[in-house]
Formats: C-alpha cells, structure tokens, sequence
C-alpha cells in the first residue's frame, strides 16, 4: 500500500495564496481564525492521517466489519482511532459552539476531510456522517433535542446516521413506508425497514444517533408528507446517562465491492420511541440540511482518494525502471530509465495532477460559498447561497468522477502491479467507486443541476457563476495571463451559449433537460476548474522562479490545453438534442 503524503503545502497555496482565506474570514467575522491556526490544523490533521489512520487503510480493508446477530464489529483498531479521532475534536470543527463544537471555517474543514478519506475514507466516513446529522439538528431540532444529544455527538461519545432509502425507495423519498405513530408523551413510535444505512450499527461509541424519514398515519402522498425523527440506539434518560435499547437493530450489513470497514446496515425499526425534528411533513427539507453537507463530503472523498492515487502513482513513475527514453538514456548508470520519462506515463500523470489540484481549489471555493452564506450578511450571503445550491452537484459528481477517473490512472501507471492487491492502488479503485453512487447518485446530481438548479430558475445562479469567472478573466492583468484567461474566456461563452439552448429546448421537449444533464453538468465542470487553474495560474507567475510555482504554470498549461478541450465534445453531445436517445423502441435495446 503506498505510504500516504498529506498535501499540506498544496492546500496552504490554495487557501493562503489563492483565496487569502484569512482575509475572508476576518471580513465575516471569524477573527480567532487566522494563518497560523489554519496551518496549525493542517499540520496536525497531515499528522492525524499519516500516523493514525493510514495505517488502518489496509488490514482494515481486508477484515472488513463482522455481523453476529445485530451486534457489528468493526476491524482492528478502529474502536482506539476513532476515540483518539474524537478526543482530538475532529468531530466538532464545524459544530455549534454553544453545544461543544468549534466555529472553523468550511474551507478549512474540507482540507481535514480531503486527509481523512485519502488516508482511510472508511474511517473517516463514521465521522462525517455523525457531523452531519449534527448539523441538521442544529439547524432543525428543539432545544431541548440539542442539549440533550449534540453534546455528546461533537464529542464522539455518539455517533449519528442517516436513514433514508427502502428496498423500493431509493431516489424517489415519496415512496418510503416507514411510519410514525404519535404517542401520548409527545414522542413517536417507529416502524419500518431502511437500506444502505452508512455506520447505521457499530463498536465505536456507546450510542448511535439516528435521523429517519418516515410518514404520519395522516400524512400527504408523495414528497409533501415525509417527517424526520430522531431516534437513539439506547433510551437517553433525563440526567443524561443512558438507559434501555431502543427498538431499533440491524439486520443484515452488505457485502460491498469496497470501504469494508466502513458498516453499511439493513435497520429494522419496531416500534422505535423516536422525536420529531423539525415540523411534520417538512421532513424532506430538514434532512436536505444533512444531504447536502454529505454530497459535498462525499465529492471530497473522490478527490482524496484521486490524490492519494497520484502520490502512489508518481513515486511508483519515479522508481520502476523499464525501457529507455525516446531522447535517449536518462539513467546511463542503469539497465533502464525509470517510466516517468515517456510521454505516456507523462501523460497520465499530469492528468491526474491537473484534476486533483484544480478539484481541491473548487472545493475550497464551494467551501467559501457555503462560509459566506452561513457568516455573511445582506446580498453578499444571498448570492452565496445561491451558488451553494448550483455548485453542489457538480462539486459531488464532478469530484467524484475525476476520483474515479485518476484512481484508475493510477492502477495503471503500475501495470500489472496495479491489478496486484498488495500494491494497494486497485483498493483505491474500489474505495472510491461507490461516491459516484451514493448521496444521489451523479446521473440524480446532474439532473438536479439541469432541472432544479438551472432550468427552474432561467439559469439565475448560473449567470451569477459565469459572471464572476469573466470578471476575473478581465482583472486579471498579469504579465502573461492572457495564455489562461482566454481559454477561460471561451470556455464561459461556450456554457453560457449551451445554458440558453438547453433552456430553449426545454420548452417544447420535456425530455431535454435530461438528455442534456450529464454532459452539461460535465460542461460546468471542466469549466469551473479552467477558472480554478487560471487563478492558480497567477499566483505561479507572480514566483514563477520557484519550482513548486513553475510546475504549477506547467499544469495549468496542460489543463487548458490537453483536458479542458473535452468541453467542445460536451457541448456537441448536448446539442445533439433528446431524440437519439428516446426515438428507439423499448422491445430494441
């Protein structure tokens, strides 16, 4: 398994360098948050990652958890890492303050997150997942619910989980057959079945908090008529300590293609005593708090575990000799020089440079959105808001495809070495493969994007985004930018052209939308991160004298001209219209 490498000084240059996030912070108020403190989280999290949770990636793999009726055991390890994890406030970064969590901005919280899935995405998930439920009862539960659960959770004493899917209700929520039945004390009895339930069971904390859909005897049909409901693994009594096990246990786990260790459940709820979060029918909203938090996560999970791949890959490039150079020998002294110099090892490498640094830049910027909106005050956190809500599938799909796509780049860079178990570089193949599947999966993203994000508002949101990368393509007046803000430039004229012609279509043909969807959340896509890396870009030529800023101008180079071209292809596929895909007969596929 190769060893993992935090990329701390890469994610200073973004934050520090490219966004001046501390400059961003002081403007909304976040003044205990400054550089040094930013580094010092870095540094520490980098340390986190290589010390305690990468050596666990592994064995934890190949023993995966264990289920022995209802009770499931995580690998070795695990339960030791995960309280450190705990004791350390890991959990809490981005937790509220007046319940035990700490006011870190996002954009530094998705750096953590990057280290923690690159270095052990099954670990890291029972993390996440628990902040993220502790977000959306921060923002939707009573106060009563919050002191009661929220302080345990920031504190990794309990775990949370989210609990959507059936067997027969997967992306359509409306279908779900969960119910909920008032009882006399105010709280709810709970009786159903959920599927995929991520850390929905496990031997790492003493409780697990649940947060599940479900419906009322009386509720609406359809979307209108889901509630939400917390529901503990054990009873909390009213002092806090903990009392009976609820009427909730898993029932099977899933043997899955990849993160063995992390425990992904069949819950079966009979008449679980659960508490209403939020106000009933209004569930759906509430947990959308959750969904969105964990689409973001879930994007950099592809992105962590792309960058892992490309430091396994270039030290593998760096090291196996095999065959000479096109130019001639570069290792004379040796029977062959080491692959990194043919231009087709070049050529898989750079892509996944190009991909991975522009994707943890586009993060950053999606997290300084999301610090915007929560911080900021007036038209300046409505416009962040806005862009949250169209940068968020694109962040979970585009992220996540590129994981994939530079996951198995790398398994290819070692050969047949790449198929070989012990190389470790097929596990992050089958790591990273589910986060193209699960919350929502990006076929769902894209369509959100398309339908709800872009044709249910004119392109609003859109126009907001195009217009800030144009901005910046004319500001930025540095000596030799004009070799990356013009392509920048046309790709902007290029997704604005392709917005009004899917916008155009969709008014006659209900089927546009969706046959535009991919392609053109790709379209996004590769556009966003030319923005990405004509903003690095300038910050490279300002010290273009120093290594490290000249492969940067190196990469950016690369982008523009060898990746970012796949837009045209996306554009054409676009404008290609819905009738090739929906003239053919069902009975002839």
């Amino acid at each position: 398994m190769p060893e993992y490498k935090a990329p701390v000084r890469d994610m200073q240059f973004v934050l520090h360098e490219v966004f001046n996030a501390e400059s961003i912070w002081a403007k909304l108020g976040l003044d205990e948050v400054n550089r040094e403190l930013a580094d010092a989280i870095l540094d520490e999290a980098a340390k986190i990652s290589e010390t305690l949770l990468s050596p666990l990636n592994r064995s934890g793999d190949e023993e995966g958890v264990s289920w022995n009726d209802t009770v499931v055991t995580t690998p070795k390890g695990y339960p030791e890492a995960f309280k450190e994890l705990a004791e350390g406030g890991w959990g809490a970064l981005a937790g509220d303050p007046e319940y035990g969590g700490q006011v870190i901005p996002k954009m530094l919280v998705l750096m953590f997150e990057e280290m923690s899935y690159g270095s052990n995405i099954a670990l890291g998930l029972y993390l996440s997942l628990t902040s993220g439920a502790a977000l959306a009862m921060a923002n939707h539960a009573s106060e009563e619910l919050k002191q009661k659960y929220l302080p345990n959770m920031y504190a990794g004493k309990w775990a949370g989980s989210m609990c959507l899917t059936e067997a027969h209700a997967g992306t359509d929520l409306g279908m779900i057959r969960t119910k909920a039945e008032p009882q006399a004390d105010g709280s709810y009895s709970i009786t159903g079945n959920k599927i995929f339930i991520t850390g929905g069971e496990h031997d790492l904390t003493e409780n697990i908090i649940h947060l599940v859909l479900a419906k009322l005897p009386d509720a609406p049909a359809g979307s209108k008529g889901i509630s939400l409901f917390l529901v503990p693994k054990f009873h909390v009594n009213d002092d806090g300590s903990l009392g009976e096990r609820n009427g909730v246990s898993c029932g099977s786990v899933e043997h899955k293609m990849g993160i063995h260790a992390s425990a992904t459940c069949v819950l079966n709820f009979d008449d679980a005593k659960g508490y209403l979060v939020g106000e009933v029918n209004k569930g759906l909203m509430a947990m959308f708090t959750m969904m969105n938090y964990e689409r973001l996560s879930v994007g950099v999970q592809g992105l962590g575990l792309a960058a892992a791949s490309y430091n396994g890959a270039l030290d593998y490039a760096r090291e196996r000799l095999q065959s000479r150079s096109p130019a001639g020998p570069q290792n004379a002294d040796g029977p062959a020089d080491p692959i990194i110099v043919h231009p087709d090892v070049r050529r898989m490498l750079l892509t996944q440079k190009a991909y991975v640094e522009a994707g943890r830049a586009f993060s950053v910027f999606v997290g300084q959105q999301l610090d915007t909106a929560k911080f900021g005050e007036g038209e300046e956190q409505v416009r962040a808001a806005g862009l949250v809500e169209l940068l968020t599938p694109i962040a979970k799909a585009f992220l996540t495809d590129k994981g994939l796509e530079c996951t198995v780049i790398g398994q290819q860079c070692f050969g047949g070495h790449g198929y070989v178990r012990e190389w470790g570089m097929e596990q992050y193949v089958r790591d990273v493969r589910i986060a193209q599947i699960y919350e929502g999966t990006n076929g769902i993203q894209a369509l959100d994007l398309m339908g709800r994000k872009v044709a249910a508002n004119g392109g609003k949101n859109m126009a907001v985004l195009i217009q800030e990368m144009r901005d910046y393509a004319a500001s930025a007046t540095t000596a030799g930018m004009d070799e990356f803000t013009a392509p920048l430039k046309k790709a902007c004229d290029s997704l604005e052209s392709l917005t009004q012609d899917v916008l155009a279509a969709a008014k006659d043909d209900p089927h546009a939308v969706g046959a535009a969807s991919v392609e053109y959340l790709n379209a996004a896509g590769y556009t966003i991160y030319a923005y990405m890396w004509a903003r690095m870009a300038e910050v490279a030529l300002q010290n273009s004298d120093d290594a490290f800023y000249s492969a940067k101008l190196h990469t950016a180079r690369f982008y523009m001209t060898r990746l970012l071209p796949q837009l045209d292809a996306m554009a054409a596929s676009v404008r290609a219209g819905s009738d090739v895909l929906m003239a053919l007969p069902e009975e002839a596929f």
